[in-house]
C-alpha cells in the first residue's frame, strides 16, 4: 500500500475500512485470511513475495520513493516494472552515498531500523584536516552534540593526505547526521561520506546508482543479526536489577550469630551433633552431691 506514514494518513482521512468498518485508530490489528481490508473501497492485500535488494546510492540522490520538488530519488534507479513496491532501511542524507537496503519486509526493517537492537553501521568519511589519536579517542567516549550524546563504537584512521584524512567509523545509534555531527564536534567536519556496511551486508565493488538481489548467505546473516540483537534487547530487560524500595540511608539490622536461636531437636532435646557436657567425678561427685542436700536445713512450712 505505501510507507508506514502514508498509510497511516490514509487511516486518519477515514479510507481504510476493516470488515466495512472506518478504522478508527492506528495501528489497528486484522487477520488476513479472515478480515477484509478495504482502502478507497479496493481490496488492500498483502504481497507475500518478499524481496530483498541492495542498491549503492550515489551523492544527489534522496533516499525516498518520491520528491515534491521533483529532485532524484532512488526510485529512479529501480526497473519500473518486475517488483513489488519495496521501501529503504533507514536512510542516507542526500550528500551521502553508499549501501542502502530495499524490501517489503517490514519485520526485518524494523529490526533493522530500531536503535535499541543497535545493528552495525560502518562508514568512511574523509574529513577536513588530520585528527590527532586524541581526537580519535573522543569519537569513541562520546562527544554531546545539540543536547544529544553521540559516540562512534569504532574511529580509525584509514589514510591522510594533503589537507584531509579519510576515517572508518562504526556506529549503531543512528541518530540523524550522526558521522556528520560526530567529526564537526572534533572540528573536522565531513567533506565526503560513504556508507559500507550494514550489520553482515557489505557494499563491495557494486557500482554506483545500481543494484543487485541478497544472496541466500547474505539474506541469512542479515536474519541472525537481527534475531541475536532481540535476544540481547530481550535478555537485558530480564537481567536488569531491581531498584531498592527502601528509604535512603536506611539500615537494616541482621541478627548476629550470638543472638540466632540454639537449634533443638525434638521434644526440646538438643540435637545429637551437640556433644553433652561430660560428669565430672563420676559417681564420687554424685555422692558429694547428695550429702550436700542432706546437711542443707529444711524450711519451716
Amino acid at each position: 500500500m505505501g510507507s508506514r506514514r502514508s498509510c497511516e494518513t490514509l487511516i486518519l482521512e477515514g479510507r481504510v475500512r476493516v470488515n466495512g468498518r472506518i478504522a478508527a485508530e492506528l495501528g489497528t490489528k486484522v487477520v488476513p485470511d479472515r478480515d477484509k481490508v478495504t482502502c478507497d473501497g479496493k481490496p488492500a492485500t498483502p504481497s507475500h513475495d518478499l524481496v530483498y535488494l541492495m542498491l549503492h546510492k550515489p551523492a544527489g540522490v534522496l533516499t525516498s520513493l518520491s520528491d515534491p520538488r521533483e529532485r532524484p530519488v532512488i526510485r529512479d534507479l529501480l526497473p519500473a516494472r518486475g517488483l513489488p513496491r519495496l521501501f529503504p532501511v533507514g536512510r542516507l542524507d542526500y550528500q551521502t552515498e553508499g549501501l542502502v537496503l530495499l524490501t517489503n519486509d517490514g519485520a526485518l526493517a524494523h529490526g533493522l531500523m530500531h536503535p535499541s537492537f543497535e545493528v552495525e553501521k560502518e562508514y568512511l568519511a574523509k574529513v577536513r584536516g588530520c585528527p590527532t589519536p586524541d581526537d580519535l579517542t573522543r569519537l569513541k567516549a562520546g562527544v554531546v552534540s545539540d543536547g544529544e550524546r553521540l559516540r562512534a563504537t569504532q574511529a580509525e584512521m584509514v589514510r591522510s593526505g594533503l589537507g584531509s584524512a579519510w576515517l572508518k567509523l562504526i556506529v549503531h545509534q543512528g541518530r540523524y547526521h550522526e558521522i556528520r555531527r560526530l567529526c564537526d564536534a572534533i572540528g573536522h567536519p565531513v567533506l565526503e561520506l560513504r556508507r559500507v556496511r550494514l550489520g553482515p551486508l557489505v557494499l563491495g565493488k557494486l557500482p554506483k546508482g545500481t543494484w543487485r538481489r541478497l544472496t541466500p548467505v547474505e539474506l541469512t546473516g542479515i536474519r541472525r543479526a537481527c534475531l541475536g540483537a532481540a535476544r540481547r534487547q530481550a535478555a537485558g530487560r530480564s537481567h536488569t536489577p531491581v531498584a531498592d524500595s527502601r528509604p535512603k540511608g536506611m539500615k537494616i539490622r541482621t541478627a548476629s550469630p550470638a543472638s540466632s536461636p540454639r537449634p533443638r531437636g525434638a521434644r526440646g532435646e538438643r540435637p545429637s551433633s551437640v556433644t553433652p557436657r561430660p560428669a565430672f567425678g563420676g559417681r564420687a561427685q554424685a555422692g558429694r552431691s547428695l550429702r550436700n542436700s542432706a546437711r542443707r536445713p529444711k524450711r519451716e512450712r
